[in-house]
């Protein structure tokens, strides 16, 4: 798989680099925000991630994520010293698909980038249904992934519609997280549990809706229907 790797600091760069290509990896390295945007052509590009530094000398990394964002469908992971939750819903909310906190493990990056990538080639698989949610003032469009509340078009990344639309299947029906996680992110790995928390935190304020989807502690989540 190819991977764009977006990081302005050459050592750094060349050090995970060489990590990747061990394990398989295409790298292409870009120093700044610009670069990287020159880099990734809808259509032409094909690259499977972008894991996208936030510290960049020209741009800030979220402006560029969301630059990103506009121009291609690639999956992003963000990079970022920043861990309160305020910055990585900033980030999910511009359309990166997860984000590694520094410092990180090596092991943890490898495992982000392939679940990322897994799902979306299990999506592009798939193919769609003529299915359509509706929960109250809440429509799920499944075969176009479209979301709204009250007629007005909810924006939503690519794996908070997965979490919604798992959890619409069954409302008021308990996912136990370790089910959530193995669905949406294709994976049992358990340091995806923090990612699973920024994503519902994400989802109930985007549609402004805090109760809709439940904690159960100690279980997972649950959707609450509202009422029309």
């Amino acid at each position: 798989m190819r991977l764009l790797l977006v990081e302005d600091d050459n050592h750094v760069a060349a050090a995970l680099s060489a990590i990747l290509k061990r394990h398989g990896f295409e790298v292409t390295h870009a120093r700044s925000g610009e670069e990287a945007l020159q880099a990734l052509v809808p259509e032409v590009d094909g690259f499977g991630v972008v894991l996208l530094d936030l510290g960049l000398p020209d741009q800030d990394g979220y402006e560029v994520c969301g630059k990103i964002r506009k121009r291609t469908s690639t999956p992003v992971i963000m990079v970022t010293a920043r861990s309160d939750v305020r910055s990585r819903i900033h980030g999910l909310n511009l359309g990166a698909d997860d984000y590694v906190v520094k410092p990180y493990d090596t092991g943890e990056l490898l495992a982000r980038i392939h679940a990322v990538s897994r799902r979306t080639l299990h999506e592009e698989a798939t193919g769609s249904t003529e299915t359509v949610v509706r929960l109250g003032g809440v429509r799920i469009e499944l075969p176009t992934r479209q979301v709204s509340v009250d007629g007005s078009v909810v924006q939503l990344t690519r794996k908070e519609f997965d979490l919604l639309a798992l959890l619409a299947q069954r409302p008021g029906v308990v996912f136990r997280r370790e089910q959530i996680i193995s669905e949406v992110w294709r994976t049992s790995w358990e340091g995806t549990g923090r990612t699973l928390e920024v994503h519902v935190a994400s989802l109930r304020s985007k549609l402004h809706m805090p109760a809709l989807i439940e904690t159960v502690r100690g279980v997972g989540y649950r959707l609450v229907a509202p009422t029309a």
